[in-house]
C-alpha cells in the first residue's frame, strides 16, 4: 500500500460522505413538514417513538439530523424532553440500515441476478436514472427523487474506491501486526469513537470497518469494541448542536451521549464477561462486511432494549447534569438548527405564525371590549401583546427569509409567501388594536358617550368586524381556501356599513345631535374598524393564492366580485348586519 492509495482512501471517504449528505438533504426535503408532524403526534408513547425514531432515520438516513431535528425542536419550545428519548433510541437502530446496504458488497456469485443485487453493480444504473429525472423533469418532486439517486450512486462509488485502497493491506505483515493492538477492547472503543467524532457519520465509520473487514484481516474481538466507539463517536454532532440552545435542549444532547456510553459500558462487561466465562469461538474468526452489519445492528437492539424502560432515569440524569433554568427563561422561539431541515423549520413557521395570529385576534377582541367597559387590567394585558407582536414579526420574517434560502421547494416557496404576507397584516392588525384602544382611553378619561343611535352603529359594526376576524385567522390556521372565499362579501359589507355610518354622523352633526369631539373619536374608530377588515381580506387572498399558485390579488379580488356566489353572499351578510333605523 502506498501513498496513491491513502489518497484513493481520502477520496473514497470525500464521495461517501458528499453521497449521504445529498442523498439524505433531498430525503428530508422531501418529506418535508411530515416528519415534524409525525413527532409532534406520535411521541406520547415509548413504543411509538422508538419505532418512530427508527422509521424517520431510514427515510432520511442520518442519525445524526435526526438529533439535531430534536434539538432544534425542544429548543423552540415544540417538544418536551421526554418525548425525545425514545426517537434517540430508535434513531440508533434506524441508521443500521445502511450497514446493511453496504454488507451487498461482499456478495460473490457467478449468477448475473445476484450479481445485480451488488451495489457497486446496480448503483450505475440508478446514477443513470437520477441524472435523466434531474435534467429531464421540471416537477421539482422528481428531481428530488433523482438526487437521491445519484446520492446513493455516489456513495456506493466511494465505498468501492474505499474498498480497493485498502485491499493491498491483506498481503501487509505489517498491518496485521498493528492489528494485534485492537485485541484490548478499550482501545478499539476509544479509535471508533474519537475516528467516527471526526467524520460526524457513523455510517462511513460502519463502512470504513466493512471494506477493512473485506482484506480478511479483521477479527470480531477486533471489530466489536470499535463498532460499540462508534456510538459514541457519532454523539459529536449532537454536542455541537448544543452550543447556545436553551438548558432544555442541551438536555436532549446529554440524553443521546448518555445512551450510548452507559450502553457500551454495559455491552462491554457483558460480552467479555460472558467471554471470559464461556471463551466465544467467533472471536478470532474473520469477520465479513455482513458480520458487521449484524453485530452493529445486534448492538444498537440489545442497548436499546436494555436502556428504554429506564427512560425516566435517562431525562433525570440529564437534568441533574444540566441544572434548571431560572424562573425567567427566555421566550422560546424558532430554532436555526431547523434550518439544516428547511422542512421543518417550515412547518414550525407556519405554528409560530398561526400563535401570532392567535395573539393579534386576542387584541383586536379587547381592544373593542374597551370601548364598552374601561378596564386598566385590560390595558395592560393589550400593550403586553403588542410588544410579543412586534416580536413575533421581527422574527418570523427574518426566519423565513433565512428558509427560503435553504433550497426549498415550490409548495414550500408559496407557504413562505403566504406566512410572510400574514405576519405584516397580523401586526398590523395589533397596530390598529393598540388605536382602537386609544380611542377607547379618551372616549373613558374625557367621560364622553355616544348617542343612543351612534351607539347601536357600532354594535352592529363590531359584530361584522368581528366576524370578519374569526372568518379570516380561522381559514389561515386551517389553511382553508374555501373559507377564505367567505372574507371578501364581509369586506364589502363592512365598508359599506361605514360609510352609512359616516353619512348619518354628518346628519347627526348638521342637526346638533353629535358633538365634534365625539366626531372625531368616531371617525378614528371607523377608520380603524376599516383597515382590519382590509388586513383580513389580504389574509384570506394569501390563503387562496397560496392555493392557484400565486394569483396576483388584483387578478382574484375581480374574478371573486364578478361572480355571482359574492353577490349571493354579499345580499346575505348585509341582510345579517343592518344598521338600526334612527330614531
Amino acid at each position: 500500500m502506498d501513498i496513491f492509495s491513502l489518497f484513493t482512501l481520502c477520496g473514497g471517504l470525500a464521495f461517501f460522505l458528499y453521497g449521504m449528505t445529498t442523498m439524505s438533504k433531498s430525503l428530508e426535503k422531501m418529506a418535508g413538514g411530515k416528519l415534524e408532524r409525525l413527532l409532534k403526534r406520535m411521541t406520547s408513547n415509548p413504543f411509538k417513538s422508538l419505532l418512530l425514531g427508527a422509521g424517520i432515520t431510514i427515510a432520511i438516513q442520518s442519525s445524526s439530523a435526526m438529533t439535531v431535528m430534536l434539538v432544534g425542536l425542544v429548543n423552540s419550545g415544540v417538544m418536551e424532553l421526554g418525548q425525545t428519548i425514545g426517537v434517540i433510541m430508535g434513531s440508533n437502530i434506524g441508521t443500521t440500515l445502511t450497514a446493511w446496504i453496504l454488507a451487498l458488497t461482499g456478495i460473490e456469485s457467478e449468477n448475473v441476478f445476484v450479481n445485480l443485487l451488488k451495489p457497486e453493480n446496480f448503483s450505475p444504473l440508478l446514477a443513470l436514472a437520477g441524472i435523466i429525472l434531474i435534467m429531464g423533469s421540471k416537477k421539482q418532486r422528481r428531481r428530488d427523487i433523482g438526487r437521491i439517486l445519484v446520492g446513493f450512486a455516489i456513495l456506493m462509488y466511494g465505498m468501492e474506491l474505499m474498498k480497493q485502497s485498502v485491499s493491498p493491506l491483506a498481503d501487509m505483515p505489517e498491518f496485521s501486526s498493528m492489528l494485534t493492538a485492537f485485541n484490548n477492547p478499550l482501545l478499539g472503543v476509544v479509535v471508533g469513537a474519537v475516528f467516527t467524532g471526526i467524520i460526524q457519520s457513523s455510517a462511513a465509520s460502519v463502512g470504513i470497518l466493512q471494506a477493512l473487514a473485506l482484506t480478511g484481516s479483521i477479527t470480531y474481538g477486533m471489530a466489536i469494541p470499535v463498532i460499540m466507539g462508534q456510538n459514541i463517536g457519532t454523539c459529536v454532532t449532537a454536542l455541537l448542536s448544543s452550543i447556545g440552545v436553551s438548558r432544555n435542549a442541551k438536555r436532549v444532547a446529554v440524553i443521546h451521549i448518555s445512551f450510548n456510553i452507559i450502553g457500551t459500558v454495559v455491552c462491554l462487561i457483558l460480552f467479555y464477561g460472558g467471554n471470559l466465562l464461556f471463551h466465544f469461538a467467533f472471536m478470532d474468526a474473520a469477520v465479513g462486511a455482513v458480520g458487521i452489519a449484524f453485530c452493529h445492528t445486534v448492538f444498537n437492539v440489545f442497548t436499546t432494549m436494555i436502556l428504554l424502560p429506564f427512560s425516566r432515569q435517562l431525562e433525570k440524569l440529564a437534568r441533574r447534569v444540566v441544572r434548571s433554568e431560572s424562573a425567567g427563561e427566555r421566550f422560546a422561539f424558532l430554532d436555526p438548527l431547523l434550518l439544516r431541515t428547511p422542512g421543518v423549520a417550515i412547518n414550525e413557521s407556519v405554528a409560530m405564525t398561526n400563535r401570532m395570529g392567535k395573539l393579534a385576534h386576542e387584541n383586536l377582541l379587547l381592544s373593542l371590549e374597551q370601548l364598552t367597559a374601561w378596564s386598566e387590567e385590560r390595558e395592560s394585558q393589550i400593550l403586553q401583546n403588542e410588544d410579543k407582536l412586534d416580536i413575533y414579526e421581527d422574527h418570523i420574517s427574518n426566519y423565513l427569509v433565512e428558509v427560503s434560502q435553504h433550497g426549498v421547494s415550490m409548495d414550500d416557496i408559496r407557504t413562505v409567501s403566504r406566512l410572510l404576507h400574514a405576519v405584516g397584516d397580523f401586526e398590523r392588525i395589533g397596530d390598529h388594536a393598540l388605536n382602537i384602544q386609544d380611542s377607547a382611553r379618551e372616549l373613558y378619561e374625557k367621560d364622553l358617550a355616544f348617542s343612543g343611535d351612534a351607539e347601536e352603529e357600532l354594535r352592529v359594526l363590531t359584530g361584522a368586524l368581528t366576524d370578519i376576524l374569526d372568518t379570516a385567522f380561522h381559514c389561515f390556521q386551517e389553511d382553508d381556501p374555501a373559507q377564505a372565499g367567505e372574507v371578501e362579501p364581509l369586506e364589502e359589507t363592512i365598508d359599506r356599513l361605514i360609510e352609512a355610518i359616516r353619512s348619518r354622523h354628518i346628519q347627526r352633526l348638521q342637526s346638533g345631535r353629535c358633538t365634534i369631539q365625539l366626531g372625531f373619536v368616531l371617525n378614528d374608530l371607523l377608520t380603524n374598524f376599516e383597515r382590519v377588515s382590509d388586513h383580513c381580506s389580504n389574509i384570506a387572498v394569501a390563503v387562496i393564492q397560496e392555493r392557484d399558485g400565486g394569483l396576483d390579488s388584483h387578478t382574484y379580488l375581480h374574478t371573486v366580485k364578478a361572480g355571482s356566489s359574492f353577490d349571493e353572499d354579499l345580499r346575505r351578510d348585509l341582510r345579517k348586519y343592518r344598521l338600526p333605523e334612527e330614531s
